[in-house]
């Protein structure tokens, strides 16, 4: 799946030509490599909160008084 829907071989060169002729050449690589860094870090981060959520809390819960 791509750009959450199904699509054909002519779909994705006219996606990249437009892609091409709005960013230009030059804007190309550095828009991949924003890309990159933005899902290693959302990687990075998913990683770390699987870890808080395994860690034991150091806190003991408050009982509430009625």
């Amino acid at each position: 799946m791509i750009l959450g829907f199904m699509a054909g071989p002519w779909q994705i060169v006219i996606c990249i030509i437009v892609i091409a002729l709005l960013f230009g050449g030059k804007k190309i690589p550095e828009l991949a490599r924003a890309l990159g860094k933005a899902k290693g870090e959302f990687s990075k981060g998913l990683k770390e909160g699987e870890k808080e959520d395994e860690l034991p809390s150091k806190e003991e819960p408050k009982q509430v008084e009625a």
